[in-house]
């Protein structure tokens, strides 16, 4: 029954397999968002910026409280903003509309790989990798997360799409009308999201589409002058304003120390050796590892004979090798590369792309090590799903158990399609991706929420607005916890403090002041108050475990009665 509704809308017709892609993101990427506290540290400063933009009506400066946040552009602020006033969403309460953001950026994402996938092969192709790329475990991760990588990804690919048009173009001597207009507004676009990834994505896939071609000539088709006067224009007017208002503070915070930091070192702690992302790829690209390395090795056999093919392994190989040699290294620095992957993968799954009658032995060395490490990715998810329910609760969740299960039979169906030949192919792209969202649907809707043991920032701001919530002006102050998804969740004038910063702000207004704090400051508390101390009562005792840390904590919740 899936095949055949699926072979309805793989036919000539390009708006019924966008309107079908669409309903597939939207299960794919939307279940779990009202569900999932803010998670820190990344997606919660983000969500605190934009909080405080609605508040205050400033959209130029960007701050996480008093603290100016200049590491990225403004865009995605302006983005969650909008869906703020959209909606008409509580700021403190309403997580789901920040993540909307995110949410309508995979899916755009996804509209344009299909997109390519019907330029480069043909329809069916573009919407099996479609299919595929929205059930990628990175992407259904990244559009559940209110941060910048959803979004950035279709700006990346809005301009890779252009980019490809127009080499293909030329490469058939037919004009490519007005595409060179989407690929630089794309990258205008891209710089306001996260500064010059998308430019430098593009222009590392021209620099290897050049040196494999030998052949600079069809680039004239990207009108290169009036082309970056247009990005200039898209992304000037807020960089003008940003800089007359930070003094130039933005610049030294955003290139002097975030980009170059991270190429000069690894920053903040995220320093990994060459072969990090070979060694993530089975799990971020789960459940398509195999099918996507059999996409490109079928590919490497044949890219110097056709520039389709030529033109994804240019996109994907300069920036795999570019993302490992940096010394900072996250897992979503590689994601806008893995859809030319996908694509490959998908005109192997549907044909388009045949393997190599006599490959090389490391051909199959290489597929064994992918499906090798699909069962480890595949037992690492199966792991999570039992033992954080058991973890935070004592029980085993009848959801982890169902996702378990998911999990396996999907990797199943991934780790060897071809002994699904029966199988049309849609049918074999839609398991996949069913597959994938009912597990995320799952873990982001049931598992990882009900762990209340991991969200002592939820327990925290749930236990204080109860308390202090019919005060006219409460506040919360946090000492030995001072995660920012706790700001989000109680207030922006939440105090992050210590021991006497409490005390202090304790004595100014005890009936609507409470204190979180970790045991391990009490007696420092303790010694700030004084005499005051014998006035401190306790109202409420929270275990918990602070996970950007890896730490376990007991906090306790405090207030001064009145004397």
């Amino acid at each position: 029954m899936l095949a055949s509704l699926l072979e309805r809308f793989s036919g000539p017709s390009h708006l019924a397999r966008s309107l079908l892609l669409i309903l597939i993101c939207l299960c794919a990427f939307s279940p779990g968002i009202a569900a999932l506290p803010p998670i820190d540290r990344d997606e919660a400063r983000f969500i605190q910026a934009t909080k405080q933009m609605a508040e205050t009506h400033d959209y130029v400066d960007i701050r996480f409280q008093e603290v100016a946040r200049y590491k990225k552009p403004v865009g995605i602020y302006w983005l969650q903003a909008a869906s703020l006033a959209l909606t008409g969403a509580d700021p403190q309460k309403d997580m789901w509309s920040y993540r909307l953001v995110s949410v309508a950026g995979a899916t755009i994402a996804v509209l344009i790989v299909a997109f390519l996938g019907a330029l480069m092969f043909n329809g069916q192709t573009g919407l099996v990798a479609g299919m595929l790329t929205a059930g990628m475990f990175m992407l259904c991760f990244e559009s559940r997360i209110a941060k910048t990588d959803a979004v950035l990804l279709a700006t990346c690919l809005a301009a890779q799409a252009s980019l490809a048009r127009i080499y293909l173009s030329a490469r058939q001597n037919v004009p490519a009308g007005k595409t060179w207009l989407v690929f630089w507004l794309a990258l205008g676009a891209g710089i306001l999201i996260k500064g010059p990834i998308a430019p430098l994505l593009a222009l590392v896939t021209a620099l290897a589409l050049c040196l494999a071609d030998r052949n600079i000539s069809w680039m004239r088709g990207l009108k290169p002058v009036p082309g970056f006067i247009l990005m200039v224009l898209v992304a000037a007017p807020w960089l003008v304003l940003i800089t007359l208002k930070s003094g130039g503070a933005f610049w030294t915070e955003s290139i002097g120390r975030d980009l170059l930091g991270k190429v000069a070192d690894g920053q903040e702690s995220h320093g990994a050796p060459s072969g990090y992302y070979a060694l993530i790829f089975p799990l971020f690209m789960w459940p398509l590892p195999v099918i996507a390395i059999q996409g490109g090795l079928a590919a490497l056999t044949r890219f110097r004979s056709d520039p389709r093919l030529r033109f994804l392994l240019a996109w994907y190989l300069p920036w795999w090798l570019l993302v490992e040699l940096m010394p900072t290294k996250l897992p979503h620095y590689i994601l806008p590369a893995y859809p030319a992957l996908i694509l490959l993968g998908a005109a192997f799954l549907t044909g388009q792309l045949e393997p190599s009658e006599n490959p090389p032995r490391w051909h199959g060395w290489l597929v064994n090590i992918s499906r090798f490490g699909l069962a480890v990715a595949t037992s690492a998810l199966v792991i999570l799903a039992i033992a954080l329910p058991v973890y935070a609760s004592q029980r085993i969740s009848a959801p982890g158990v169902l996702v378990s299960a998911i999990v396996i039979i999907t990797a199943l169906v991934g780790m060897n399609t071809r002994k699904f030949e029966h199988w049309p192919d849609l049918a074999k792209a839609g398991s996949l991706v069913l597959g994938s969202a009912l597990m995320w649907a799952l873990m982001v809707g049931s598992v990882l929420p009900s762990a209340r043991l991991i969200w002592p920032s939820a327990q925290i701001a749930q236990t204080y607005l109860l308390s202090l919530g019919a005060c006219r002006a409460p506040r919360l102050v946090s000492v030995g916890f001072h995660e920012p998804s706790l700001v989000v969740l109680a207030g922006t004038n939440t105090l992050l403090t210590g021991s006497r910063g409490a005390a202090e702000a304790l004595r100014a207004d005890p009936e609507c002041t409470m204190v979180s704090l970790a045991t391990s400051e009490k007696a420092d508390l303790i010694a700030a108050l004084g005499a005051d101390a014998v006035r401190l009562t306790k109202i409420e005792t929270i275990e918990a475990v602070n996970y950007s840390k890896g730490k376990a904590l007991t906090i306790e919740l405090m207030q001064l009665t009145p004397p």
